[in-house]
């Protein structure tokens, strides 16, 4: 318990600092929202961009002047910006010990690596969970002056559940890079280049059909935003991969981080 505190104590900053960046973010785009709301022509420039650039962005799904549309488009910034902070989170968490030379404190107290690891993973669960209902919250009261209506509040809530399971699944990459990496600087960067390699393989399938089988190895293909507005559902496919890649990350943390030498 006590270094469950710890890490959420020392993890606070960051998560208000991400917190402020969903924040202005959305700050921004609702100001951008408010050139498109009830005025169809601007939609007119949409017209002139590629098909294929549409598509990757899933862009021809939403109606932009609708604040439920809007939101469609910004959900896969949103599960960007979420993913970034927990795959960072999950490699940083249990790979600063080595790097700030604690790691023999803890392993001198009466723990277990495998209860070290639960605790510092439950840490960084909270945290994601804590920018979520950030970024929840933050949605609610921006949106709330354009009225949605019923649609806008089930879509929402569904895409607020689809977001954690990508927080998810990036954390529990994180998590596993930290505990098997023996160079433990590089965890970080590498988690950060595997989820940005997977966003421009979620762009790339959306560019063409022949390349649609490319969103098995995108999380931020598996849930489709478009799907969740017209369907008022996910797709339990999707669900299941999702549970699949974190058992097997975070079941190879354990094993990994149990077995390797630390650096002190």
């Amino acid at each position: 318990m006590n270094i469950f505190v710890r890490e959420l104590k020392a993890n606070l900053k960051s998560l208000l600092v991400w917190g402020g960046i969903v924040i202005l973010f959305v700050m921004i785009a609702m100001a951008k929202f408010s050139a498109y709301e009830g005025n169809p022509e601007i939609l007119a420039i949409l017209d002139d961009m590629p098909p294929a650039l549409l598509s990757a962005f899933n862009m021809h799904a939403f109606n932009l002047t609708t604040i439920t549309g809007f939101f469609g488009v910004m959900f896969t910034f949103f599960a960007l910006l979420l993913s970034i902070a927990a795959a960072m989170w999950g490699s940083d968490i249990i790979s600063k010990e080595e790097r700030d030379k604690t790691v023999e404190f803890s392993l001198t107290l009466p723990v277990t690596r495998s209860r070290l690891v639960t605790a510092k993973t439950l840490a960084a669960l909270v945290n994601c969970v804590g920018l979520l209902l950030i970024t929840w919250g933050v949605s609610l009261v921006s949106a709330a002056k354009y009225q949605p209506d019923s649609e806008f509040y089930n879509f929402l809530n569904l895409s607020m559940l689809a977001l954690l399971i990508v927080q998810m699944i990036f954390l529990a990459i994180g998590i596993f890079l930290g505990c098997a990496m023996k160079r433990y600087k590089q965890a970080g960067s590498i988690a950060v280049s595997l989820l940005l390699g997977t966003y421009f393989l979620s762009i790339i399938s959306g560019m063409n059909e022949h390349l649609e089988f490319l969103k098995y190895f995108s999380p931020f293909k598996y849930f489709d935003a478009g799907m969740m507005l017209r369907e008022s559902r996910i797709d339990i496919t999707f669900v299941w991969l999702s549970v699949a890649i974190i058992l097997v990350s975070i079941v190879g943390a354990y094993l990994t981080y149990g077995r390797r030498d630390l650096y002190i």
